[in-house]
């Protein structure tokens, strides 16, 4: 009997590069997207404290 040749995927180990390259690129989107909310925070907060400064609102609620 002849034994048939099959052909099997040979696994190889990381690629170094290809990991840093996602780490990167994973780790650039997540700090993209913290800064985007950490600008946005820092509007609404300095809307508020433009408004308070107009008088346009307050934080002492009035007596009836």
């Amino acid at each position: 009997m002849a034994a048939h040749k099959v052909a099997h995927a040979t696994l190889k180990g990381p690629s170094v590069v290809k990991e840093i390259c996602i780490g990167i690129t994973l780790g650039l989107f997540a700090g993209g997207l913290w800064k985007m909310h950490h600008w946005n925070e820092q509007r609404k907060t300095r809307a508020f404290y433009d408004m308070l400064e107009k008088g346009e609102i307050s934080v002492v609620v009035p007596e009836e």
